[in-house]
This record gives structure tokens, sequence and C-alpha cells, in this order.
């Protein structure tokens, strides 16, 4: 999930942009439709962290809060004409620093604007990826889905890798290598209004409550090619999509254990933390929640279906869970708070074993210690 997108997308203090500014007109119920519009809404990336060199093994960016944060990542360029892979920062002075360039996937680097992503590894094609992918087609309720296979010979465990809001498929081959050392078969769904994906009817996500029947075409196609033992992964919204799946599916049987990382276990916290950092009273994102299951949601968030946060409250529904969980979790995340997390943890602590992480951005756990993360994963998926 990229998260700087992401905060662009929800909304920011009243009066700073248009959009705010007339809702302001509107009252509370005004400011919590463009509120709630914005969280359901696809957003479109841009390119936002100036790269002013590119040298045949290194990189000069403009020094930013992601620039300058530890580890290896990807930056795109032109949309997603190129992608590169960006490791460790060999010099900040001043405004500028210096980045080892690990390595080009496609495309041209220049000089101009890039914008970073936690996808290391990328693809199509995933060059990088010490592992052959193939390209499969899901038959899912809102058409042909594109996703990736990764098949073991002779494998019947299979995990299926669910990506967060706003982000690619490819926020979750990091844990493609790991899982093929185990000896476990990988899927890596898309799912609806993805890029390159079907659209649902109304162009809107759903915060999992309707994505997980895209992920349970991904599980089926894992019994069908012979998975006795399914074990799911998901990236912020993808947890929240994959605990869904775990409630409402028939393929939740086969499920063994699940690995969260940077996961929504309760969209309401996140509704408040974002009012909150944008000096919102909470009214704001209580109201939204409100109107996204109401009877105005056409209106408010050009919604075709209610979407309940209530039902995503996986703290209170605690005593529901029966599957063994890894939570990874960055205590410091800028887009999905830690705490509920912890609360989760706190609540089951026979099923939930959480990780945390003291540095890392939103779902860049892996990016800033990637041996830590293997390590942890491969203990929990290798029995």
């Amino acid at each position: 999930m990229n998260s700087t997108v992401l905060r662009r997308a929800i909304a920011p203090a009243a009066g700073v942009t248009t959009g705010v500014t007339a809702a302001v007109g509107g009252g509370t119920v005004g400011i919590s439709s463009y509120f709630a519009r914005q969280l359901v809404t696809p957003v479109v990336p841009v390119d936002d962290v100036p790269l002013l060199a590119v040298g045949a093994d290194h990189v000069v960016l403009a020094a930013t809060e992601e620039s300058v944060a530890p580890g290896r990542y990807g930056v795109w360029q032109h949309a997603f004409e190129t992608h590169a892979r960006i490791g460790e920062v060999l010099d900040v002075t001043g405004d500028r620093v210096t980045r080892r360039l690990d390595g080009t996937d496609f495309g041209e680097l220049r000089a101009g604007q890039v914008r970073f992503n936690g996808y290391y590894f990328c693809g199509p094609p995933a060059t990088s990826l010490p592992v052959a992918l193939k390209d499969i087609e899901l038959d899912t309720p809102v058409g042909p889905m594109p996703a990736w296979a990764d098949r073991v010979a002779g494998s019947d465990r299979w995990a299926v890798l669910v990506h967060g809001r706003g982000a690619l498929r490819s926020e979750a081959l990091r844990a493609v290598p790991v899982l093929h050392e185990l000896g476990v078969s990988s899927v890596i769904p898309n799912y609806r209004n993805d890029f390159g994906a079907p659209p649902s009817s109304d162009h809107r996500y759903h915060l999992g409550l309707t994505e997980w029947a895209d992920v349970e075409a991904a599980a089926l196609y894992a019994a069908a090619h012979g998975a006795r033992d399914v074990q799911l992964f998901g990236w912020s919204m993808g947890g929240a999509t994959v605990l869904q799946l775990l409630d409402r599916s028939w393929t939740a049987d086969l499920v063994s254990r699940v690995v969260l990382d940077s996961p929504v276990v309760s969209w309401a916290p996140v509704l408040d933390f974002h009012a909150g950092a944008h000096r919102l009273p909470r009214l704001i994102s209580r109201v939204g929640a409100r109107l996204m299951r109401g009877p105005l949601r056409a209106r408010a968030a050009g919604l075709d279906e209610p979407v309940d946060v209530r039902l995503t409250d996986w703290v209170r529904r605690a005593d529901e869970l029966s599957r063994p969980m890894l939570v990874i979790h960055s205590a410091v995340d800028e887009f999905v708070p830690y705490a509920p997390s912890a609360a989760l943890a706190a609540a089951r602590p026979d099923l939930v074993c959480l990780q945390t992480w003291d540095v890392a951005r939103h779902c860049r756990e892996w990016n800033v210690d990637p041996d830590r993360w293997e390590g942890l994963v491969a203990e929990f998926c290798s029995g």
C-alpha cells in the first residue's frame, strides 16, 4: 500500500483543498461525505519525489521523509512505465540523499519525478524475483481477474497473498521466495478496482467487505490444484480482506494460519486516526462511517451497497477467530495505527503473535529488515 498517495486521498484539514472547502459549507454531513468518498475511491498515483541524478550504481534524490528512510525500496516513474530498485542510503548532504541503485526492472530511469513504493520486487515481468511466476486468470464475481502463481511441484500447501488498498499485487512478492523455499506454492490475485483489473459496479473500494470474494477465487484456484492446506497473507486492507474471507467463505476450512502485515483489523480506528491527523473532530469520521452504511451511501460516497465498518472490528470480534495469526506491524505506522493490532494480540494471546517494528513506515517492515521478516514468516509457516 502506498501510504503517501493514500494520505493524500483522505480528506486534509478543512480549507486546504477545494473539495473540503466546499464541503465545509455543507456542515458536518458535507465534510463527512467528502471524507468517506475519498476513503473508498481508487486514487491516481502521483510522482512526487524529485530524482536529481541517475548514475551507474546510485541515484541522487531530494531528501524527503520517504527518500531518507532506511531499507530498500522500489521507485516508479511515469505512471507504471519504469520501475527501479533502490538500496541503502550512501550519503545525506543538506537537502540531497544518495542511495544505491540496485537495478532497473523495466523502462529507463531518468532525472525528474519518481514515487517511492515498498515493492522492491515488481512485475510484470518480475525479473528481479528469484522465482518464476505464471500468469493466470481467476473467475471472480466481477469477471476474469489477473493473478500470478508460483507452483511448487508436488506441494499440497498453498499461500494466498493479498495486497493493500491502492497498491499492486507486486506488494506481496516479497513473501514468495521464502514460501517457495518452504515448499509452499503461492497465488497472488488482483481484486476489483485494482489498476488493470475489472471494476465493481460502483468503482469503489468496499474495504474488504466485497473484495474477499475475489480472494476466494484465488483460494479456489489453490484447492483445484491440490491444496489441502492454505495460508492467508494480507497487507493493510488485504488483512481486512482475508479476515472477511475467513468469516464468509467455505474455503476457510482449508486455512491453517494467517500472516498479517500492517493490517487493518478494524476500520473505525483508521478513520479516527486520519481525522485526528488532519485536525478534524472524530465526529467527522464517525458520521462518515454511518453514511457509508446508510441509505445516503450512494449520494455520500458513491456506493452501490452498504459498507459497514462495524463488521471489520476484529478486536471486538476476537472471540470469533480460530486460526493462528502472525501479525507484523510497525509502532510508527503512519497510515494504519498500531494500537488495534496490539489490542487484538492482547485479546487473543492464544492465537495472535504480534511482532513489532520500531522504525518502518506503513507495509515496509520487510524493506527495513528483510532477514527478520523472512525469518519470522519461515518459522510461523513451516509447521
